[in-house]
Parts: C-alpha cells; structure tokens; sequence
C-alpha cells in the first residue's frame, strides 16, 4: 500500500478517494498486519474528520485511526485538546461542555443506523488512546471527557450493545488510569447512584423487597453474552470508584449495590467459564463495600431461609463458597484468584454470625476421623490447610486467617483443626503462640465435639493434628551412659551451630511472642524464677 498516495489524497481532501484508499488500507493492515504507521497519517485522518463528510466516511477514517492508535509512538496529534474534542464529538459525549445540556443533546440525538457505528468507532478509538497514551489521560481530564461519559449513562435504556459497551470500557480505563478523577466522578457526577442504575437495568433486577431482588429460578434462561459483557465493565467501573475512600455514598446506596451483586451471584451465563468471570467481578466489588452491608446477602425476607440460621437465606453464601473451592482446585494464581473471595468470607464471617455458623458447618464439620493429617484429603478443610503453608506468604496469612475466624479466633479451636506445624505462622504473626484468643468479640455458642474425637483426643500428636501410629522408641534399648551421652552430643551440635549463626534458638515471651532464648530467659515470671523445687 503507498502511504505517500493515501497521504496526498488526504492532504487534497478528494472526497471520492479518501474513503476508498482507507478502506484499502484498512482491509491490508488488518488481513496481513503490515507495519504501517505514521504520525502524518493520523494528522490527516484527523484533520478530515474535522471537515463535513458524511457518516461513512467518518466511520472509514475513524477504522483508520483505531488501527493507527494501537501504535503508541504516534498518538501525539490525537493526544491533543483538538484532536480529543473531535474524537469526543464524533462519539456524541460532548467533551468540554458544562451544565445539562449534555444530558439535554444526548437524549434529544437519535442516530441513524450509520450514525451509530461512527458512534462506536470514536469510542473504540478513545479506549485505545486512553490506554496507549498518558498525555491524552490528561486532556480527558481537562476537557471533562468523564462528564460526558455520565451524562451518557443517564440514558443507558436507549443504547445498542456496542454504544453501552465501550461508553462503560471508557469509564473504566479512565477511573482506573487516572486515580484522581475517581473523587469527582462520585461527588459531582453521581457516577456510583448511575452505574448502579446501568448494572440494575441490564441484570433485568426486579425488585420484591427494597433490598431483595425476585430468584430468577431454576428454569430461568441464561444471561445473553450482550448483557453480560456491559455488566462486567459496569461492575469494573464500579469497584475503581469504590476502590478508596467510599464514605460520601450513603448507606442505601451501598445495600443497594450488595442486592444487585447478590441477584447476579444467583444467575447463570452461557458459559461456566463467563459464569466464574461475572462471579468474580461481583466478589472483587463486594470487597469494596462496608462490611455492615453484606448482611443483604443473607436477609432475604420474601424467599425466606433456614430456621437454624435465624431464618437467613444462605443460598449466596454457598455459591461463594462454591466459586471459592473452584478457585483453589485451579491450583494457579491464587493472590488475584482466590484471596478476593478468601478475604470477603472471613470479614463477613467475623462480623455476621449467621453467616460465620454457617460456613464452619460447611468447612469445618465435626471432627470424627483423626487418623488422617488435616492437610491430607479433598474435603474443603484440608484444601484449606495445605494453603497454611502455600509458598506465597499472602496467601497463607489469608487462608489461615479465614480458618482462624471461623475457629472464633480461639487457638486451641484452631489446632485441633489444623495441628500446630500447620497454625504456627499465624500464631507467630499474631502472638499467640502461647495461646489464648484473638482480639474479636464472638457469640458465646460453643462447638460440640463428636465422640469419635473425644475418645481420640489424648493421643492426638498437637503438631501434626492427628492420630500417628506407634513408633518404635530409638532409646529404648540404650543404657543410660548411651542416652547420656547422645543428649551431650546434640547440646555440642546445637551449640556449634549457634556460635556460627547458622541457627539462633528462639523462645516464647509470656506475651505468645517470638524472640531470642536469651531474653525469653530473662523474661520470666517471678513466680517461676522463684519457685522451689523439691
């Protein structure tokens, strides 16, 4: 293809060449991905779409720059006021303008078929500069693009697929690039109040109480891909403007938020592997919201729950547990895959009880065979376990803090779970080595144990949480010079390794703290220092 014929057909503005060339050149770049590029050729693209031409047109040349904008070294002429303005012009969100007017032109435009697709582009085009470019994230800001994105979504009833689906992309790369607009784009725009009306509208929600949406049921169609695609970028949207500092929503808004997710938590897509995804999104989001909200998940007074629970509906619940079990048997990305979910379970179980009760019942059952180590089997628990010990320390301190929640955050409740090897670097970060209890208040309802553990219990090994089988004792045969001399041997060998740092014995403070033997030595109680022996 020569760009110096594109280039000068551009420059001459032939009206019936310019369309036909870039079509051209469209269909060669695309079909065998030819390097070319040229910041003269955006100008000029630029510059005709600044120029009356009709809408095919525009659409051609706005292809054109979508190609050209995957290349990051020549986005300057569009990563301009101007050129911003006439790609925010061509997209209908009237970047630059103030007041409500915007809301006013956006309802008033009904575009042609044609029209739309030029609508499409110019969106396609602004995702790919908002991304590529840094310098066009900061003439978004200053000709207020982000205000004309919300005022597009007060009329989200009346979009097509692609006009919804890359305003809310649009949203979402700028709220996530540009951290500073999030403020204004809650406080002055009412963005959370509107994208929670665009996530209500296309889950279809229908309301039965004032935080309980109708069960879709058993026999209920899957979610079209269409609707599903726009609710994953509204629920991205959402979790960047709820990311930090979300106190100037109120309260209704946030409950309202957590009815919506738990509606979508209920729904199937086309897809098992969409399903995971849109779960996903609603665990992420629900991270963001105060804890005191989550009770929405659970009272759902017109379906009704489970009497043993208060009446509380735990059918939300179960699908977390379930989304979290299938994120632990991928057995890969566990920090972004599993510690969202791992994260929402314990602080909604620390803080509602109903729901911590309930999931004890499902991951920590009634003990009854202790002849296996906890980390050893299939069962929830011991998935759970053998994360205590995961090589990713972020990991483990999260799965050993959602086991520890549901023990009550009592530690001799958590190691007969557990076994202590496997507890001890939770108990270590949380000085509670010595035992004892965490610092969260719980109900005083007490576990009761099977009477398989209790007759199993005084000969369960504490450090590994099971029931071992004999062993023969390697001193048994020894006189007592041999035994003598073996445990000088070991105090020698230890010492050796001491004096060259090659180990440091460490002690426990009467705090549950770790520190050096030596002053664990020192500290002491009296009371043992002094005490007599007879």
């Amino acid at each position: 293809m020569d760009l110096n014929n594109i280039l000068s057909q551009l420059e001459s503005f032939n009206r019936d060449e310019v369309e036909k060339l870039l079509q051209q050149y469209n269909r060669e770049v695309m079909s065998v991905f030819l390097p070319v590029s040229s910041q003269k050729l955006c100008q000029s693209v630029l510059t005709v779409l600044g120029r009356q031409v009709q809408p095919s047109c525009q659409k051609t040349c706005l292809e054109t720059l979508r190609i050209l904008s995957r290349d990051k070294g020549i986005l300057a002429p569009v990563a301009t006021k101007e050129g911003m303005l006439t790609l925010g012009k061509m997209a209908k969100l009237h970047a630059g303008e103030e007041g409500d007017s915007n809301q006013k032109n956006t309802q008033e435009d009904t575009p042609s078929t044609e029209e739309e697709k030029v609508v499409v582009e110019a969106l396609k085009c602004l995702c790919n500069v908002v991304y590529n470019s840094p310098a066009a994230q900061q003439v978004s800001v200053d000709v207020n693009l982000a205000h004309g994105l919300c005022a597009s979504l007060r009329t989200a009833h009346t979009w097509h697929h692609e006009v919804g689906l890359f305003t809310l992309r649009l949203l979402f790369l700028l709220s996530a690039l540009r951290p500073d607009i999030r403020g204004v784009l809650r406080q002055d725009w009412d963005a959370v109040r509107l994208l929670t009306e665009v996530l209500e509208h296309t889950l279809h929600v229908c309301w039965v109480g004032r935080y309980e949406a109708a069960h879709p049921g058993p026999q209920a169609m899957p979610m079209p891909a269409h609707d599903n695609e726009r609710a994953m970028e509204a629920l991205k949207a959402l979790f960047n403007l709820t990311l930090s500092d979300p106190g100037g929503e109120d309260d209704h808004q946030f409950r309202l938020i957590a009815a919506i997710l738990r509606h979508l938590l209920m729904l199937k897509t086309e897809t098992e592997e969409k399903t995971e995804e849109a779960h996903s999104h609603a665990v992420n989001l629900l991270n963001n919201l105060p804890v005191s909200c989550l009770d929405v998940l659970i009272d759902i007074p017109v379906q009704g729950g489970l009497e043993k629970y208060n009446g509380k509906n735990m059918d939300a619940v179960q699908v977390l547990l379930d989304f979290m079990e299938k994120r632990i048997d991928k057995g890969s990305n566990y920090k972004e895959g599993l510690t969202p979910v791992l994260s929402l379970l314990t602080e909604g179980s620390r803080h509602h009880r109903e729901i911590r009760r309930y999931i004890k019942a499902q991951v920590l059952p009634p003990l009854k065979d202790v002849k296996i180590r906890p980390e050893v089997g299939t069962a929830i628990r011991n998935k759970l376990v053998r994360l205590m010990t995961h090589v990713d320390t972020g990991v483990k301190q999260t799965a050993a803090e959602f086991l520890f929640v549901l023990c009550k955050e009592n530690v001799d409740s958590l190691l007969k779970y557990t076994g202590y090897g496997n507890a001890a670097g939770l108990l270590v970060a949380r000085g509670l080595l010595g035992g004892g209890r965490g610092e969260t208040q719980y109900s005083d309802d007490e576990d009761s144990d099977t009477e398989e553990y209790k007759s199993a219990k005084p000969f369960i090994n504490p450090i590994t949480g099971h029931v071992e089988e004999p062993m023969p004792n390697p001193i048994e045969e020894m006189t007592e010079e041999q035994k003598e001399y073996e445990a000088q041997k070991l105090v020698n060998m230890l010492d050796r390794l001491s004096r060259q740092s090659v180990i440091r014995p460490m002690g426990v403070r009467p705090d549950g703290t770790l520190a050096p033997l030596e002053e664990t030595l020192y500290d002491l109680p009296e009371d043992d220092l002094g005490s007599d022996s007879d």
